[in-house]
This record gives C-alpha cells, sequence and structure tokens, in this order.
C-alpha cells in the first residue's frame, strides 16, 4: 500500500486484546483506527466476582486506557462482509475497513443441563454479573448460596462471598481448580474450608438439573439454594461463523500463526476468539493482551509491506484471588501445565491485586507510548514444539462449526 494513503483499520471488541491492538495501531500517523464496542466503558473483567461482591465496579473508563487517536463506536456488528470489507452494525449503520482485528472475546456457554438456564446466573460478562448482584442482595445472608463450576471464576466467586460471611457451597462437578498443582489444590481447600465454603467434589458431583429452589447432582443428592451462580463454561459470538469465515469447531476464528484469517489476509483476530494454527491459547487477559500487540503489529507489518513475525509468547502462571485477604499465585512451565510452587496466603492476595492494577496499567502505557508493549516478544518454544506435534486438523467451514 502507498505510504501517503490513509489505511482504515476497525477492530471489533473493547476487552483486552482489542484496547491493545487499537493502541499499538496508532503509531503510525496514517492509519486510522476505529475501536466498535457494544458498551461505552471497559470491563476490568477479572474483576466481575468484586462487582458481585460489592468490593469493585469492575469498570473502567476508556479515556482511562484507549489511545486519544482511536475512534471509539459504541455499537455492535452484525455481520462482516469480507468480500466487500465492510461491517454492518446493529444501528444500520455500515463501516468500511482496509484491515480488520476481530477481538469478539467470550461469555458464558449456553448451559445444556437441565434449568440451568432458566435458574442459573452466570458471571462471564458486566450484564451477567450487574443481574446477578441484586438478585443475591435479596437472598439472606445465612441462606446457603451454590456456585456451580471450580475453575477460576467459581473459586473467586465463592470466596469473595463467603468472606462476606454468606454460607456458600462450592459444586465442583469433579476436581477443585483442575489448572492447579495438587499442592496449590490442597491450599485453595484449605483456604476455603476457613472460609466457610462448602466444597462439593469428585465423582457423582456433575449438575444434572436446576431448579428454582435446588441443584441436583448425578449421585442422586438435592442440594437446596435460594440462588445458583453458574460458571461452567465458556462460549465465544458467532460473529465469525455467522459471516461465513472459517471457524475451529467452537466458533473461533481460525488463523495462522501471525494472527491472519486463513480465507483473507486483511482479517487478524486476537484473544479469546482467535484460534490460531487450531491450537487456540488459554481463555485469559495474559493471553489476550499479547495477542492483541501480535495481531496489531501483523497489521502494520503488512501497511508496510514486511513480513508480519508469528505467535511467540509464553504463559506464566495463574493467580486466583481468594476474599480480599488470601489469594494464590500458582506458577507454570512453559506449556502451561502448573508445577509445584506457589505463593498463597496475604502475598498471594498482594500479588494478584497487583496483576489487577498492571493490566490496564499495561493498556494506559500502550496507548501513551504506542509500541512500547514487548511482552508478546518473549519466546516460546513449547508452543513451536507443541506444532510440531500436533496433527493436522482440518478447519471447519463456518456453516458447519458446532
Amino acid at each position: 500500500m502507498n505510504a501517503y494513503e490513509n489505511t482504515e483499520v476497525v477492530v471489533i471488541g473493547g476487552g483486552y486484546a482489542g484496547v491493545m491492538a487499537a493502541n499499538r495501531l496508532t503509531q503510525r500517523g496514517d492509519v486510522t483506527v476505529t475501536l466498535v464496542n457494544p458498551r461505552a466503558d471497559f470491563v476490568h473483567r477479572v474483576r466481575l466476582h468484586q462487582l458481585v461482591g460489592g468490593s469493585d465496579a469492575a469498570v473502567i473508563a476508556y479515556r482511562d486506557v484507549l489511545a486519544e487517536g482511536v475512534r471509539l463506536t459504541v455499537d455492535t456488528v452484525e455481520h462482516i462482509d469480507a468480500g466487500a470489507r465492510t461491517l454492518a452494525l446493529a444501528s444500520g449503520a455500515t463501516l468500511a475497513y482496509d484491515y480488520l482485528v476481530y477481538a469478539v472475546g467470550s461469555a458464558a456457554a449456553d448451559p445444556t443441563v437441565p434449568g440451568a438456564a432458566r435458574y442459573a446466573y452466570p458471571i462471564a460478562t458486566l450484564e451477567d454479573a450487574q443481574r446477578l448482584r441484586p438478585a443475591l442482595d435479596a437472598v439472606p445472608p445465612t441462606a446457603a448460596v451454590t456456585v456451580v463450576g471450580a475453575g477460576p471464576t467459581g473459586i473467586e466467586t465463592a470466596a469473595e462471598l463467603a468472606e462476606q460471611g454468606r454460607a456458600v457451597t462450592l459444586v465442583c462437578g469433579g476436581v477443585l481448580g483442575p489448572y492447579l498443582h495438587a499442592r496449590g489444590r490442597r491450599t485453595v481447600a484449605a483456604r476455603l474450608a476457613r472460609l466457610g465454603v462448602t466444597v462439593i467434589d469428585g465423582p457423582g458431583t456433575k449438575v444434572t438439573a436446576v431448579t428454582q429452589d435446588a441443584v441436583h447432582l448425578a449421585d442422586g443428592r438435592e442440594l437446596p439454594t435460594p440462588l445458583t451462580i453458574w460458571t461452567v463454561g465458556f462460549a465465544v459470538p458467532d460473529l465469525a461463523v455467522r459471516s461465513g469465515l472459517t471457524t475451529d469447531a467452537l466458533g473461533r476464528l481460525l488463523t495462522d500463526e501471525t494472527l491472519t484469517s486463513v480465507d483473507d489476509a486483511h482479517i487478524v483476530a486476537a484473544g479469546d476468539s482467535a484460534a490460531p494454527s487450531g491450537l487456540p491459547l488459554r481463555m485469559s487477559c495474559q493471553a489476550a493482551m499479547p495477542m492483541g500487540a501480535r495481531a496489531a503489529d501483523t497489521v502494520l507489518a503488512r501497511i508496510a509491506d514486511t513480513q508480519p513475525e508469528t505467535l511467540n509468547q509464553p504463559f506464566a502462571a495463574q493467580c486466583i484471588s481468594l476474599g480480599r485477604n488470601g489469594g494464590i499465585f500458582q506458577f507454570a512451565n512453559r506449556l502451561d501445565a502448573a508445577v509445584w510452587f506457589n505463593i498463597n496466603g496475604a502475598l498471594g492476595a498482594k500479588l494478584k491485586e497487583t496483576v489487577c492494577k498492571v493490566i490496564p496499567k499495561h493498556l494506559a502505557d500502550e496507548a501513551a507510548e504506542p509500541g512500547s508493549y514487548s511482552l508478546h516478544r518473549s519466546g516460546d518454544t513449547a508452543r513451536r514444539r507443541r506444532l510440531q506435534a500436533a496433527p493436522a486438523q482440518p478447519p471447519t467451514p463456518a456453516n458447519q462449526a458446532a
């Protein structure tokens, strides 16, 4: 592309990946960046359990994390016309682009368990948490609230509520904290026990039905509860599927290792909604922000007519808050497998809080000095080994995605 032509880049999604990408794209004065997002504020998603507990709003003004040069359009993209390079918006407007960054994120998966969609409250989005908060306030503090799902969100929600004195039952559906090392799992179990959380784990603890006042388990147990919080599973929006783009089986946009769509060199993806080489990274802000930076670098390389670099980021840890006064920082190897070492207790809580504060700071720093973020260049030889060892996975055409 001629260096004197203006290039229109649209970023769909204003989460961790989308904001990082949008900020980074402002490095060039001949690039116009538009961020399309359905909300007028940035959602600090890792604090949603605190919104429910009342210790944080989980919302940050975009002016605090988004570069001044980025044009924010509060709207929803209904369809991508890759051939025409246009977007149809819910408002009825049409938006044209030269390059597109697909960063639509994820939300709670539609539960297949009978009654869960009707009676259980998810907590994966801002709107979910905002609906849950008044429902929780209406429940007497002594009534046993049930949290289903023992991943980070379920653990954090259970601990947050129990620390406030609420009676909480955590239904694991199997193992408490599946990602954690056994040593870290024991630490989390001990902390939850001190907070008074009843943990139900092991065989037979999968939920088979949810009613208005009970949760039913596979082993036949019935757990009376006035409120059920559902933290099981995430799904991605079906925008790529509806737009006829190639996805993986879950609907994530299929890309190569530069995060470029296998269908179109003018579309790149980042965050939870991307599936590079059919081997998506763990859904997390730890992956989303480096992927946002990589996606922006790919677009900038194509504008400059140079070869984009490939995905090159390792994982280091998973941190989980256990109320405001406890937490665990679970270290991992480069294969993203938990190792024996962790930091817990008050120091673990402090580290978790530091991470929560550093995330928007990274975004704000990139807004102030585009191109300064560098964690996506730290190197991941483990991913290259996984790619070499992985069997070839045929792409899933959008109209066949499950």
